[in-house]
Protein backbone atom coordinates (compact mmCIF):
# COMPACT_ATOMS: atom_id res chain seq x y z
CA UNK A 1 0.00 0.00 0.00
CA UNK A 2 1.59 3.56 -1.33
CA UNK A 3 0.76 6.67 0.67
CA UNK A 4 0.46 9.78 -1.48
CA UNK A 5 1.86 13.14 0.49
CA UNK A 6 -0.65 15.71 -0.17
CA UNK A 7 -0.17 18.79 -1.63
CA UNK A 8 0.72 22.14 0.24
CA UNK A 9 -2.27 24.75 0.34
CA UNK A 10 -2.50 27.89 1.69
CA UNK A 11 -4.24 29.22 4.80
CA UNK A 12 -7.32 29.83 2.55
CA UNK A 13 -7.25 26.26 1.21
CA UNK A 14 -6.18 26.41 -2.29
CA UNK A 15 -3.44 24.64 -3.31
CA UNK A 16 0.09 26.33 -3.50
CA UNK A 17 1.43 26.62 -7.21
CA UNK A 18 4.02 24.60 -8.29
CA UNK A 19 6.47 27.79 -9.64
CA UNK A 20 6.36 28.50 -6.21
CA UNK A 21 6.90 25.77 -4.45
CA UNK A 22 10.05 24.26 -6.31
CA UNK A 23 11.39 27.29 -8.65
CA UNK A 24 13.64 25.57 -10.77
CA UNK A 25 17.55 26.49 -9.83
CA UNK A 26 19.23 28.35 -12.89
CA UNK A 27 22.98 26.75 -14.11
CA UNK A 28 25.76 28.36 -12.52
CA UNK A 29 28.00 29.39 -15.48
CA UNK A 30 31.67 28.96 -14.22
CA UNK A 31 33.32 33.58 -14.29
CA UNK A 32 36.27 31.89 -17.17
CA UNK A 33 33.28 30.88 -19.42
CA UNK A 34 31.36 34.15 -19.84
CA UNK A 35 32.19 35.46 -23.29
CA UNK A 36 34.25 38.86 -22.04
CA UNK A 37 36.14 36.63 -19.49
CA UNK A 38 36.42 34.08 -21.83
CA UNK A 39 37.80 36.14 -24.76
CA UNK A 40 40.36 38.07 -22.36
CA UNK A 41 41.83 34.67 -21.02
CA UNK A 42 42.53 33.94 -24.73
CA UNK A 43 43.89 36.82 -25.58
CA UNK A 44 46.45 36.57 -22.81
CA UNK A 45 47.37 32.96 -23.51
CA UNK A 46 47.98 33.98 -27.57
CA UNK A 47 49.86 36.95 -25.92
CA UNK A 48 51.96 34.53 -23.10
CA UNK A 49 52.80 31.92 -26.26
CA UNK A 50 53.96 34.75 -28.75
CA UNK A 51 56.22 36.35 -25.22
CA UNK A 52 57.73 32.60 -24.64
CA UNK A 53 57.73 31.47 -28.39
CA UNK A 54 61.91 33.43 -28.77
CA UNK A 55 62.95 31.32 -25.38
CA UNK A 56 61.10 28.15 -26.56
CA UNK A 57 62.92 28.31 -29.97
CA UNK A 58 66.31 29.10 -28.72
CA UNK A 59 65.68 26.11 -26.47
CA UNK A 60 65.10 23.74 -28.64
CA UNK A 61 67.95 25.29 -31.06
CA UNK A 62 70.24 24.72 -28.25
CA UNK A 63 69.32 20.55 -28.27
CA UNK A 64 69.56 20.01 -31.91
CA UNK A 65 73.15 19.22 -34.05
CA UNK A 66 75.18 22.43 -34.67
CA UNK A 67 74.76 22.20 -38.81
CA UNK A 68 71.47 21.73 -38.98
CA UNK A 69 70.86 25.30 -38.11
CA UNK A 70 71.53 26.76 -42.11
CA UNK A 71 69.71 23.57 -43.31
CA UNK A 72 65.96 23.26 -41.56
CA UNK A 73 64.05 25.71 -38.87
CA UNK A 74 63.92 24.82 -35.20
CA UNK A 75 60.58 22.96 -35.34
CA UNK A 76 61.46 20.06 -37.75
CA UNK A 77 63.08 18.64 -34.79
CA UNK A 78 59.40 17.40 -33.77
CA UNK A 79 59.33 15.11 -36.57
CA UNK A 80 62.58 14.21 -36.73
CA UNK A 81 63.62 13.41 -33.26
CA UNK A 82 66.64 11.65 -33.84
CA UNK A 83 68.18 15.50 -33.91
CA UNK A 84 67.77 15.57 -30.35
CA UNK A 85 71.20 16.02 -28.59
CA UNK A 86 73.22 17.27 -25.49
CA UNK A 87 76.29 16.97 -27.25
CA UNK A 88 76.39 21.37 -27.59
CA UNK A 89 75.84 21.30 -23.57
CA UNK A 90 78.58 18.74 -23.29
CA UNK A 91 80.55 21.04 -26.30
CA UNK A 92 80.22 24.40 -24.01
CA UNK A 93 81.13 23.50 -20.46
CA UNK A 94 83.97 20.75 -21.82
CA UNK A 95 85.84 22.63 -25.07
CA UNK A 96 89.25 21.13 -26.01
CA UNK A 97 90.66 20.08 -29.23
CA UNK A 98 89.13 21.33 -32.09
CA UNK A 99 86.23 23.05 -30.39
CA UNK A 100 85.88 26.83 -30.36
CA UNK A 101 85.11 27.38 -26.53
CA UNK A 102 88.53 27.34 -24.04
CA UNK A 103 87.70 24.26 -22.01
CA UNK A 104 86.90 24.09 -18.50
CA UNK A 105 87.57 27.95 -16.21
CA UNK A 106 90.37 29.62 -18.63
CA UNK A 107 89.48 32.41 -19.60
CA UNK A 108 86.98 32.92 -22.28
CA UNK A 109 85.41 29.78 -21.50
CA UNK A 110 81.50 29.56 -20.76
CA UNK A 111 82.29 28.24 -17.37
CA UNK A 112 84.74 30.92 -16.37
CA UNK A 113 82.26 33.33 -17.83
CA UNK A 114 79.36 31.91 -15.80
CA UNK A 115 81.89 32.45 -12.67
CA UNK A 116 82.54 36.03 -13.64
CA UNK A 117 78.79 36.93 -13.20
CA UNK A 118 78.71 35.84 -10.25
CA UNK A 119 81.24 37.56 -8.89
CA UNK A 120 80.42 40.53 -10.20
CA UNK A 121 76.33 40.41 -9.36
CA UNK A 122 76.63 38.63 -6.02
CA UNK A 123 78.73 41.22 -4.64
CA UNK A 124 76.87 44.33 -6.10
CA UNK A 125 73.58 42.78 -5.07
CA UNK A 126 74.13 42.35 -1.56
CA UNK A 127 75.96 45.82 -1.57
CA UNK A 128 72.49 47.06 -2.83
CA UNK A 129 70.40 45.30 -0.67
CA UNK A 130 72.68 46.79 2.66
CA UNK A 131 73.84 50.00 1.78
CA UNK A 132 69.90 50.95 0.81
CA UNK A 133 68.49 49.15 3.84
CA UNK A 134 71.05 51.24 6.16
CA UNK A 135 69.94 54.19 3.99
CA UNK A 136 66.29 54.04 4.26
CA UNK A 137 66.05 53.32 7.97
CA UNK A 138 68.09 56.70 8.55
CA UNK A 139 65.90 58.57 6.15
CA UNK A 140 62.39 57.10 7.82
CA UNK A 141 63.90 56.46 11.53
CA UNK A 142 66.68 59.15 11.61
CA UNK A 143 66.84 62.43 13.53
CA UNK A 144 68.71 64.80 11.66
CA UNK A 145 67.45 67.88 9.46
CA UNK A 146 67.53 67.80 5.82
CA UNK A 147 66.22 64.44 5.35
CA UNK A 148 63.32 65.18 2.35
CA UNK A 149 65.95 66.86 0.79
CA UNK A 150 67.92 64.05 0.67
CA UNK A 151 65.33 61.89 -0.27
CA UNK A 152 64.07 64.55 -2.96
CA UNK A 153 67.84 64.03 -4.51
CA UNK A 154 67.87 60.26 -4.43
CA UNK A 155 64.78 60.01 -6.72
CA UNK A 156 66.39 62.28 -8.65
CA UNK A 157 69.10 60.35 -9.44
CA UNK A 158 66.62 57.16 -10.69
CA UNK A 159 66.00 59.32 -14.04
CA UNK A 160 70.14 59.65 -14.90
CA UNK A 161 69.91 57.28 -18.24
CA UNK A 162 73.42 54.87 -17.72
CA UNK A 163 74.34 55.81 -21.01
CA UNK A 164 74.91 59.21 -20.33
CA UNK A 165 77.10 58.22 -16.99
CA UNK A 166 78.79 55.62 -17.70
CA UNK A 167 81.66 57.91 -19.48
CA UNK A 168 82.20 60.34 -16.73
CA UNK A 169 82.51 57.35 -14.22
CA UNK A 170 85.37 55.93 -16.35
CA UNK A 171 86.78 59.27 -16.45
CA UNK A 172 87.04 59.27 -12.32
CA UNK A 173 88.02 55.97 -12.41
CA UNK A 174 91.29 57.56 -14.00
CA UNK A 175 91.18 60.31 -12.09
CA UNK A 176 91.38 58.22 -8.78
CA UNK A 177 94.38 56.07 -10.69
CA UNK A 178 96.09 59.44 -10.67
CA UNK A 179 95.10 60.62 -6.91
CA UNK A 180 95.18 57.27 -5.19
CA UNK A 181 97.08 54.94 -7.13
CA UNK A 182 94.17 52.79 -7.52
CA UNK A 183 92.49 52.63 -10.99
CA UNK A 184 89.27 50.32 -10.96
CA UNK A 185 88.94 50.80 -14.44
CA UNK A 186 89.87 47.55 -16.67
CA UNK A 187 88.72 45.62 -13.42
CA UNK A 188 85.61 43.34 -12.05
CA UNK A 189 85.76 45.85 -9.02
CA UNK A 190 85.47 48.73 -11.43
CA UNK A 191 81.91 46.92 -12.30
CA UNK A 192 80.57 46.16 -8.93
CA UNK A 193 80.66 49.60 -7.77
CA UNK A 194 79.09 51.10 -10.56
CA UNK A 195 76.47 48.62 -10.22
CA UNK A 196 76.07 49.30 -6.84
CA UNK A 197 76.12 53.07 -7.74
CA UNK A 198 73.25 53.24 -10.21
CA UNK A 199 71.32 50.28 -7.69
CA UNK A 200 71.09 52.56 -4.97
CA UNK A 201 68.32 55.21 -5.81
CA UNK A 202 66.00 52.66 -7.08
CA UNK A 203 67.31 50.43 -3.84
CA UNK A 204 66.19 53.62 -1.00
CA UNK A 205 63.58 54.34 -2.78
CA UNK A 206 62.33 51.01 -2.69
CA UNK A 207 63.17 50.30 1.21
CA UNK A 208 61.79 53.50 2.37
CA UNK A 209 58.37 53.24 1.42
CA UNK A 210 58.45 49.81 2.88
CA UNK A 211 60.06 51.21 6.13
CA UNK A 212 57.70 54.01 6.38
CA UNK A 213 54.67 51.21 6.67
CA UNK A 214 56.50 50.01 10.09
CA UNK A 215 55.02 51.94 13.24
CA UNK A 216 57.17 54.29 14.88
CA UNK A 217 55.78 53.93 17.89
CA UNK A 218 57.78 50.32 17.94
CA UNK A 219 61.05 51.93 17.04
CA UNK A 220 60.64 54.67 20.02
CA UNK A 221 59.83 51.92 22.21
CA UNK A 222 62.59 49.98 21.75
CA UNK A 223 64.81 53.65 22.36
CA UNK A 224 63.16 53.81 25.46
CA UNK A 225 64.30 50.35 26.77
CA UNK A 226 67.52 51.30 25.73
CA UNK A 227 68.11 49.35 22.49
CA UNK A 228 70.38 50.86 19.94
CA UNK A 229 70.09 52.49 16.54
CA UNK A 230 72.04 48.97 15.85
CA UNK A 231 70.18 46.64 17.85
CA UNK A 232 66.63 48.10 16.36
CA UNK A 233 67.79 47.70 12.95
CA UNK A 234 69.16 44.45 12.94
CA UNK A 235 66.10 43.15 14.87
CA UNK A 236 63.37 45.00 14.69
CA UNK A 237 63.55 46.17 11.04
CA UNK A 238 65.40 43.68 9.13
CA UNK A 239 63.19 41.22 10.19
CA UNK A 240 60.09 42.83 9.09
CA UNK A 241 61.58 44.24 5.65
CA UNK A 242 62.45 40.78 4.31
CA UNK A 243 59.80 41.07 1.64
CA UNK A 244 61.39 44.21 0.31
CA UNK A 245 65.06 42.86 0.47
CA UNK A 246 64.04 39.84 -1.24
CA UNK A 247 62.43 41.75 -3.84
CA UNK A 248 65.35 44.36 -4.21
CA UNK A 249 67.68 41.51 -4.50
CA UNK A 250 65.46 40.17 -7.35
CA UNK A 251 65.62 43.38 -8.87
CA UNK A 252 69.42 44.10 -8.95
CA UNK A 253 70.46 40.60 -8.85
CA UNK A 254 68.63 40.26 -12.97
CA UNK A 255 69.86 44.08 -13.75
CA UNK A 256 73.09 42.68 -13.17
CA UNK A 257 73.61 39.59 -14.21
CA UNK A 258 72.01 40.44 -17.92
CA UNK A 259 73.89 43.92 -18.32
CA UNK A 260 76.16 43.81 -21.13
CA UNK A 261 77.09 47.89 -21.80
CA UNK A 262 78.63 48.24 -18.26
CA UNK A 263 80.86 45.19 -18.74
CA UNK A 264 81.58 46.22 -22.20
CA UNK A 265 83.01 49.25 -21.28
CA UNK A 266 84.64 49.11 -18.11
CA UNK A 267 86.48 45.70 -18.28
CA UNK A 268 88.52 46.83 -21.46
CA UNK A 269 90.73 43.98 -22.55
CA UNK A 270 90.33 41.83 -19.47
CA UNK A 271 90.25 38.05 -20.47
CA UNK A 272 87.58 37.37 -17.63
CA UNK A 273 83.98 38.63 -19.01
CA UNK A 274 80.54 37.55 -17.74
CA UNK A 275 78.11 35.38 -19.58
CA UNK A 276 76.41 38.40 -21.86
CA UNK A 277 79.78 39.15 -22.78
CA UNK A 278 80.38 35.83 -23.97
CA UNK A 279 77.48 35.10 -25.64
CA UNK A 280 78.32 38.63 -27.76
CA UNK A 281 81.47 37.68 -28.37
CA UNK A 282 80.21 35.13 -30.57
CA UNK A 283 77.39 37.02 -32.56
CA UNK A 284 80.33 37.97 -34.91
CA UNK A 285 80.38 34.89 -36.38
CA UNK A 286 76.79 33.88 -36.27
CA UNK A 287 76.27 31.37 -38.76
CA UNK A 288 79.11 29.20 -37.51
CA UNK A 289 78.67 29.36 -33.46
CA UNK A 290 74.75 29.87 -33.19
CA UNK A 291 74.97 26.58 -31.26
CA UNK A 292 77.12 28.62 -28.83
CA UNK A 293 74.97 31.67 -28.61
CA UNK A 294 71.25 29.68 -28.17
CA UNK A 295 73.12 27.30 -25.70
CA UNK A 296 75.55 30.10 -23.73
CA UNK A 297 71.75 32.10 -23.67
CA UNK A 298 69.65 28.80 -22.02
CA UNK A 299 72.61 28.71 -19.38
CA UNK A 300 72.51 32.52 -18.65
CA UNK A 301 68.59 32.46 -18.20
CA UNK A 302 68.80 29.77 -15.72
CA UNK A 303 70.77 31.12 -12.63
CA UNK A 304 68.36 34.30 -12.91
CA UNK A 305 65.44 32.04 -12.79
CA UNK A 306 66.52 29.99 -10.01
CA UNK A 307 66.68 33.17 -8.02
CA UNK A 308 63.40 34.77 -8.68
CA UNK A 309 61.64 31.46 -7.97
CA UNK A 310 63.38 30.90 -4.91
CA UNK A 311 62.48 34.45 -3.58
CA UNK A 312 59.17 34.83 -5.72
CA UNK A 313 56.95 34.44 -2.23
CA UNK A 314 58.12 37.55 -1.66
CA UNK A 315 58.04 39.73 -4.85
CA UNK A 316 54.78 40.59 -5.14
CA UNK A 317 55.31 41.68 -1.22
CA UNK A 318 57.85 44.03 -1.96
CA UNK A 319 56.63 45.57 -5.22
CA UNK A 320 53.32 46.72 -3.08
CA UNK A 321 55.95 48.20 -0.47
CA UNK A 322 54.44 51.49 0.82
CA UNK A 323 51.85 51.94 -1.66
CA UNK A 324 48.58 50.24 1.35
CA UNK A 325 49.18 52.20 4.88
Amino acid sequence: MTTTTPPLTLETGEPIPTAIVAPKARARVPSWLHPGRSALNILMVVVALLWLLPSFSMLVISFRQAGLFEISGWWSIFAHPVQWTIYNYKELFSGGTGSTVPSGFSAGSALDSVRTSLEITVPATVGVVVVSALAAYSLVFGRWRGRNVVFLTIVGLMVVPLQVAILPVVNGYHDMGTYIGWNPYGTIWGVIIFHIAFGLPFGIFLMRNFFLGIPKDLIEAGRVDGAGEWALFSRVVIPIGVAASASLAIFQFIWTWNDLLVALVILGADPHVPITLFIYGQERTLAANFWIISTGSIVSIIIPLLVFLRFQRYFVQGMLAGSVK
